[in-house]
């Protein structure tokens, strides 16, 4: 095992190295500049400003530069927030978004294993086409549409929820749904499609032929082989989950680090456009290794491999 974890670890090191390069040029050569839209300047003040943040050094002497940084974890200033380094914005907006994370995964899980667990059971049965009706239709509204419809379901139209913001526990609840829903109808077809096949197994009928309960098949027996392949879409699921929190914290207004990126890409701010990517890339990376750790746990065959 750790033989493996060290592989994989070695392995992000290019992954990282790469993406890094491209975000770095990939930002410089858009259109514009950090200091672009701000109001006009006179010449002198712009080479200052560019001088005071190193634009004007050659892009291969600050790509070195910024490794030589990074190295030592420190992902630089920002060129919007005067006074103000990327990791402490990082270090400001981050714990939003996990918690928006938390929250939206905790809804996919709740929601997904229910319905497939209760689908599995009854196959060919309203119990069956319900859940796997609505899974089919989370699946096909994305994010950005099932968001407004539920502001003006829930916020506009019954006066439940705030539309936006992000101050009482009731404002966790649409974020959590909007991002959550559409990984909940995933994990709940994942999980039908599991326990069906553990629950067609010999062993499954030998241990009901045993007078197991039902509730004992169900927990002993087959869960832990039929959400295997819901263990296997948690690191993709968790990769979506933080990737379309850019969506949500636009939509609802969260002040997350999503919101942030997005606003960092509009205003040109290189090294915080650059630092979130990166922050990203480790955490897809972590859960991957984290959730291939958990599938090797469940399924012993695989140590073997």
């Amino acid at each position: 095992m750790l033989r493996f974890i060290a592989t994989r670890l070695l392995q992000a090191i290019p992954t990282l190295l790469v993406l890094i390069t491209v975000t770095f040029f990939m930002v410089r050569f858009v259109p514009g500049g950090p200091f672009s839209a701000e109001k006009a300047v006179t010449p002198e003040v712009l080479r200052n400003l560019e001088a005071h943040y190193g634009l004007d050094k050659s892009l291969g002497v600050q790509y070195l530069e910024y490794l030589g940084d990074l190295l030592r974890g420190d992902l630089g200033p920002s060129f919007k927030y005067p006074n103000r380094t990327v990791n402490e914005i990082i270090a400001t907006k981050l714990p939003v978004s996990l918690e928006l994370g938390a929250w939206a995964l905790s809804v996919a899980l709740l929601l997904g294993l229910t319905a497939g667990v209760l689908a599995s059971l009854k196959p060919n049965t309203a119990l069956d086409y319900v859940p796997s009706s609505l899974a089919m239709i989370g699946i096909c509204l994305p994010t950005f549409v099932l968001g407004p419809l539920l502001v003006l379901a829930f916020a506009i139209g019954l006066g439940w929820f705030n539309a936006s913001g992000w101050y009482g526990i009731e404002d966790r609840i649409l974020p959590a749904m909007t991002l959550g829903g559409v990984y909940a109808a995933y994990i709940a077809r994942l999980t039908r499609g599991g326990m069906r096949e553990i629950l067609s197994q010999d062993f499954i009928r030998t241990a009901r032929a045993k007078g197991a309960s039902e509730a004992r098949v169900i927990l002993r027996h087959a869960l832990k082989g039929g959400l295997l392949p819901v263990v296997s879409f948690l690191g993709p699921a968790l990769a979506g989950i933080i990737s379309g929190s850019f969506v949500i914290e636009t939509i609802f207004q969260i002040p997350g680090l999503g919101r942030e990126f997005v606003n960092s890409a509009f205003n040109r701010d290189y090294t915080l456009v650059t630092g979130t990517v990166i922050l990203y890339a480790v955490l897809i990376i972590a859960f991957n290794l984290v959730v291939d750790i958990a599938v090797v746990w469940l399924n012993p065959r695989l140590r073997l491999e």
